[in-house]
């Protein structure tokens, strides 16, 4: 896509994605001419984001726009993809992309019947919807979904915001979008927990404690993999193992399960890379699998 080819980008809606591709699509040169926002918090961000961007219901906005992009709740998407389809506003040659991880082009099917270039244009990154979000979309992966014909526009427009194309098959949408979930989402669940056992243990400030022991193991396991991984765990080492559970049951006892799950399963990825042997971990699974219950109240 040459900088000739600018596009008339409408967005539905300012939410903290809609708003940061959308201007990232400005700085790349299309002309972002209307959006919708309903909350003060989307009119604001779409205000500070997109100033030059009209406030416009969702119909108006997909008949202003060459590039549609929809980037509303994965739940909300069928059925505005459907009511556009049906009051006729998704006119032929339309590139329609939106933004959800789970969807892949199966859920713009409506509007391909009608002419439509469909693109699933997944962004693998959090947003605050702040200006300096669309600085982070350098370098980082997008999932993307589209048919053959439409690979170059959908590859065009990913790089043109700062991004790196990742094709992803539409069977395989779900299975991606859980990968990411699993690792992000789970990180600050993982994270909370740690600083919560921390604090029960009476560290004043976990999170400075912390910082440096996970900045090194996510630096290691991303360049090393499974050889990164360290602790009682991977040395099968029981008797540390049945003290953290005792420890935990009696002062953070809403973090038993979490740490037993992950606990198995870091246990079968040490078994599997030979860093713990079948024989080690048999005392230290059947602790895992016979963990002190939680006190009576």
């Amino acid at each position: 896509m040459t900088n000739a080819a600018r596009l008339t980008v409408g967005v539905i809606s300012a939410g903290r994605v809609g708003s940061v591709l959308g201007a990232a699509l400005a700085r790349a040169g299309h002309h972002v001419i209307a959006v919708t926002a309903v909350s003060d918090a989307s009119r604001a961000r779409a205000e500070r984001l997109l100033p030059q961007a009209e406030l416009a219901p969702a119909e108006r906005v997909a008949d202003l726009a060459e590039l549609l992009i929809l980037a509303v709740p994965d739940d909300t998407l069928p059925g505005l993809v459907k009511g556009l389809a049906e009051t006729g506003h998704i006119a032929p040659g339309r590139i329609v992309a939106h933004v959800s991880g789970s969807q892949g082009i199966g859920v713009l099917e409506p509007v391909t019947r009608q002419g439509a270039l469909a693109l699933a244009l997944h962004p693998a990154m959090t947003f605050t919807g702040r200006a300096e979000d669309v600085e982070r979309l350098s370098g980082i992966s997008f999932g993307v979904t589209a048919p053959e014909p439409a690979r170059v526009i959908a590859e065009a427009l990913v790089v043109e915001m700062g991004g790196e194309p990742e094709f992803i098959a539409e069977e395989h949408r779900a299975l991606y979008h859980a990968g990411l979930t699993h690792g992000a989402n789970h990180l600050v669940t993982l994270v909370n927990e740690a600083c919560d056992v921390l604090r029960a243990a009476g560290v004043l400030m976990p999170q400075r404690m912390i910082a440096p022991l996970l900045s090194a193991a996510l630096d290691n396991t991303l360049r090393l993999g499974d050889s990164a991984l360290t602790g009682p765990v991977s040395r099968g080492d029981v008797g540390t193992v049945a003290a953290h559970l005792e420890a935990l049951v009696a002062d953070a006892p809403d973090s038993v399960a979490a740490y037993v799950a992950l606990a198995r399963r870091t246990a079968d990825r040490a078994i599997d890379s030979h860093r713990l042997s079948p024989e080690a971990a048999e005392p230290l699974l059947g602790v895992l699998a016979d963990r002190p219950q939680e006190k009576s109240s």
